[in-house]
């Protein structure tokens, strides 16, 4: 099994910066990658980006040159670095990955951007 712990998601102004964190642990060493996707009210739920183990990164199209994924394989963390927030950046954002044919999600972190 695989447990995922999201953090660092807040209230920003329009323009600012927030850092989230999902540290990873379990089963760790069968994940081949680890996704940010996030959800808001009445809406699908849309990939923001995701990390493979080869370095690989790939990011969704509202998100491109403002975010930005990275890990700490030392900590089991990925995190993702937001910057020029808008306000519909604003959604819960989860974390995700796939060990063994098994989905797992995080609880989620509120990111919430103000006009």
């Amino acid at each position: 099994q695989v447990h995922l712990v999201e953090s660092g998601g807040g209230l920003v102004q329009a323009g600012g910066s927030l850092r989230l964190s999902c540290a990873a642990s379990g089963s760790t060493s069968s994940i081949n990658a680890i996704r940010w996707l996030r959800q808001a009210p009445g809406k699908q739920r849309e990939l923001v980006a995701v990390m493979f183990n080869s370095g690989f990164t790939n990011y969704g199209n509202s998100v491109k040159g403002r975010f930005t994924i990275s890990r700490n394989i030392a900590e089991n963390t990925v995190n993702l670095q937001m910057n020029s927030l808008k306000p519909e950046d604003t959604a819960v954002y989860y974390c995700s990955t796939n060990s063994r044919g098994v989905n797992y999600w995080g609880r989620g972190t509120q990111v919430t951007v103000s006009s």
